[in-house]
């Protein structure tokens, strides 16, 4: 079973975070107020556009297919409220060359939707368990605190919020 991992580590005192996967690259996520890097949020619809387009091109090599020109866009629907979820992603595949089969690519298209893509089945399964741990440690005395602090998803109750006092 594959297991994918990665580190987000502050990078001084803006909200800029430098992150590096266990692949080992870094990629720097940060705020509108730095933009030194991309949103968190952002790499939604990067993920799914990378994800489903190496499928689909692979599968198109495949088959045959004289691509001379391939792009994904993706465009996601986030909700106004907190926690601003995605509502929608809209994946468009534009594949260009001679004599292109639109069968050929419709059905790389569903072959990646529906057995390949990790990150749309993720998205779309509703499956997805996300369990947050903490580790406290102390400067001054090397003592660390380590606790589960809540578990979120399909199988679980969402969290009620805290009332916010008032003034």
């Amino acid at each position: 079973m594959p297991i994918r991992t990665t580190t987000l580590e502050l990078d001084g005192d803006q909200l800029r975070f430098a992150g590096r996967t266990g692949s080992g690259h870094l990629v720097i996520l940060d705020s509108a107020a730095g933009d030194a890097g991309p949103r968190p949020s952002e790499l939604i619809p990067l993920a799914i556009a990378g994800c489903t387009a190496m499928d689909v091109i692979s599968i198109l090599r495949k088959k045959r297919q004289d691509i001379r020109r391939y792009v994904v866009d993706a465009v996601g629907v986030q909700d106004d409220d907190h926690p601003n979820a995605f509502s929608r992603l809209d994946v468009r595949h534009r594949v260009e060359g001679p004599a292109i089969d639109p069968v050929a690519v419709r059905r790389a298209i569903e072959l990646s939707a529906t057995n390949y893509c990790a990150v749309g089945a993720t998205l779309a399964s509703g499956r997805v368990e996300i369990r947050h741990r903490f580790v406290v440690g102390d400067t001054a005395t090397g003592a660390e605190t380590t606790d589960d602090a809540i578990v979120i998803g399909p199988w679980r109750p969402q969290p009620v919020p805290e009332p916010v006092p008032a003034g």
